[in-house]
């Protein structure tokens, strides 16, 4: 079971360092229409990049890659007898 929670906690921190990825290196107006405030300033035509929304997913992206590799290398530990 804790197998299945290390892969599960790897795949999404992944999810949100390459989620992070792509606010850091596509303008507002490039970003893919599920990503929160993909058209918050086409209308205004604006270039910019969400800087801190893209720092953020990486943080949060480390730590969750991170406690699943904790908890990968705890599944692998072999029990106390």
């Amino acid at each position: 079971m804790k197998t299945v929670i290390a892969v599960i906690l790897i795949v999404v921190g992944l999810a949100c360092v390459a989620g992070g990825v792509i606010y850091f290196t596509q303008p507002a107006h490039s970003l893919p229409s599920f990503f929160p405030s993909h058209t918050s300033l086409r209308a205004a035509g604006a270039n910019i990049k969400h800087t801190k929304k893209g720092l953020v997913a990486v943080v949060i992206g480390a730590v969750v890659l991170l406690a699943g590799l904790v908890v990968a290398a705890v599944a692998r530990r072999p029990a106390a007898s």
